[in-house]
């Protein structure tokens, strides 16, 4: 009876830890989102001509053999402010590369650059990908020094010595149950002040709180085509509200 209770009392004390640690599924989605995609062209967007188009109420990014990227390459929104917010959107794309979303991140315009289009900052990775931890949503430091800096799966802290790593929300086989290949997958972006959540088909698949000293903190948003072998990626529903 007494090994019955304590095995009561640790689930209870396991229950309420989860519970602790915060909802793993994403929010509901709020009210007063702002469309930043009409669906019809790429008004309000800038980027390479070449490589960037709407097919099929989607905004694709394509590169080919005949015509490649110039280094990694960016379409740029004009109008979307990423301090503290939400970001929703849909993505689908080839396996054959990676590209990513920019948040809190600044185009660079001024030293030596292969295309006008480039941008540094806070990436969202985006792969066609189910092998850990290749795959769509880890934090990527474009052009920065950090690398990977929050991998699928982490809850995370970027202390003094680097990241330490504090909890596991999702594992191999869990990522692979929850993402789409060759189909469209949903992502959410929440980000305020230097805490920063990844969500991915609804479920909490990354949780990083950032340096003070590190943090970006604000930027512009774009979406990437990484130089090298040819690709496309596909992106749609594209909405954004700013957190007070």
């Amino acid at each position: 009876m007494v090994r019955c209770l304590t095995l009561a009392c640790i689930a209870s004390f396991a229950l309420t830890a989860y519970a602790a640690e915060g909802p793993r599924t994403a929010p509901p989605e709020p009210a007063g989102m702002i469309q930043l995609f009409n669906g019809k062209d790429l008004t309000g967007w800038d980027g390479d001509p070449r490589l960037w188009s709407v097919k099929d109420g989607a905004i694709r990014g394509e590169t080919t053999a005949e015509n490649p990227a110039q280094g990694n390459t960016f379409l740029i929104s004009k109008d979307a402010v990423t301090k503290d917010f939400q970001l929703r959107l849909s993505f689908r794309c080839a396996a054959t590369n990676n590209s990513g979303i920019q948040y809190r991140s600044k185009h660079i315009t001024e030293g030596k650059l292969r295309n006008a289009w480039v941008v540094r900052g806070y990436q969202h990775e985006i792969r066609n990908e189910v092998v850990l931890p290749s795959v769509s949503g880890f934090i990527y430091d474009e052009g920065g020094k950090r690398g990977r800096i929050c991998l699928v799966g982490e809850k995370a802290v970027w202390e003094e010595g680097g990241k330490r790593v504090t909890g596991t929300l999702i594992d191999q086989e869990g990522f692979k149950k929850l993402f789409k290949l060759d189909d469209w997958n949903d992502v959410v972006i929440i980000a305020k002040g230097n805490h920063i959540q990844h969500y991915l088909n609804g479920a909490l698949i990354l949780d990083f709180t950032d340096s003070p000293a590190l943090a970006l903190r604000d930027g512009i948003l774009a979406l990437q085509l990484h130089a090298g072998n040819p690709m496309w990626a596909e992106y749609k529903n594209i909405r954004i509200k700013s957190i007070e």
